[in-house]
């Protein structure tokens, strides 16, 4: 059935291509998957390609299936960027077969598996989350601009010049992340949220991170969770807890009424973009607007 499904995918492919606008000749033409990806290309690639990103704001990556609005996308494509590490998981088969006649490159694979965090729910065996590790995603940058400049090689020193730029850039906002979460003392920086999308950015700024619903969103969250949960949450004192853009609220609202049938008084602190950016055209629809709001957000709420 599997072979099936497959089969009859990228067939629907083939045959959408046919009335698909055509592509600019000028330029590379780039389909990404996730949001952050999308606003990495766009950035390293300015106006030298052409990018259409599959997922908006809001969009979970780990349930995301191909619609056929993006069959012409696909096919169409000179390169497919995807973030990797099974992050994209009702992806990885169309991209694997697609990747025989298709340049598809998934970026995170260049990272050093063995300082990846290890997860048994995804078929990598990595957490996939990984730019919300700021030095990994220096790294993607640097490996996004080595793939542009040999697909694309007359707009090398313009992808190696935006590369420069954007990693300042980077730079700069590790500065001001680490000042920010500087204020707050280390026995308040527990966060907790949706799902654990966040344990490489509390593995390097030193939060415990708690997650409802484990690594993926795949999984459900029962009873006992939500009550171990609250129970670290009185624990602990916690003061705020975190709905995320990409993952329903229903979860985190139970959790605080778990918690408030206790007796204890716990917030929701906010919400914060986890697997995907915010809207296009707002500070929070780039990668560096949506960390330091990220920041900002969990700081001030856990103060």
């Amino acid at each position: 059935m599997k072979h099936f499904l497959l089969l009859f995918c990228c067939s629907l492919l083939f045959t959408a291509c046919k009335d698909a606008p055509a592509n600019d000749p000028n330029k590379l033409n780039i389909v990404t998957t996730t949001t952050m990806i999308t606003d990495l290309v766009n950035n390293i690639g300015g106006d030298a390609v052409e990018v259409q990103g599959l997922m908006g704001s809001g969009v979970d990556p780990h349930l995301y299936k191909a619609s056929e609005g993006d069959v012409s996308k696909l096919t169409r494509a000179d390169v497919v960027f995807y973030s990797g590490l099974h992050l994209e998981g009702k992806l990885v088969d169309v991209f694997e077969k697609m990747g025989r006649t298709t340049n598809t490159i998934a970026l995170a694979e260049v990272l050093d598996k063995k300082k990846l965090i290890g997860s048994e729910y995804f078929a990598s065996s990595f957490d996939p989350h990984i730019w919300f590790n700021i030095e990994y995603w220096k790294q993607i940058t640097v490996n996004l601009t080595q793939h542009l400049s040999e697909l694309d090689p007359k707009n090398a020193e313009l992808y190696k010049k935006n590369k420069d730029i954007y990693l300042k850039k980077l730079e700069g906002l590790e500065i001001e992340v680490r000042e920010t979460i500087a204020s707050l003392p280390k026995e308040k920086r527990i966060l907790v949220t949706a799902h654990d999308a966040f344990n490489y950015f509390g593995e390097e700024y030193g939060f415990k991170v708690v997650g409802l619903q484990g690594l993926s969103t795949a999984t459900e969250a029962g009873v006992q969770d939500v009550q171990n949960l609250a129970e670290l949450i009185i624990e602990k004192k916690v003061k705020a807890i975190f709905i995320e853009t990409s993952v329903p609220k229903r979860t985190i609202e139970a959790l605080q009424q778990a918690v408030k049938s206790e007796g204890f008084d716990v917030q929701i602190g906010g919400t914060l973009y986890s697997d995907a950016l915010g809207n296009a055209g707002t500070d929070e629809g780039t990668y560096i607007g949506m960390f330091s709001y990220n920041v900002n957000t969990i700081v001030n709420a856990l103060k």
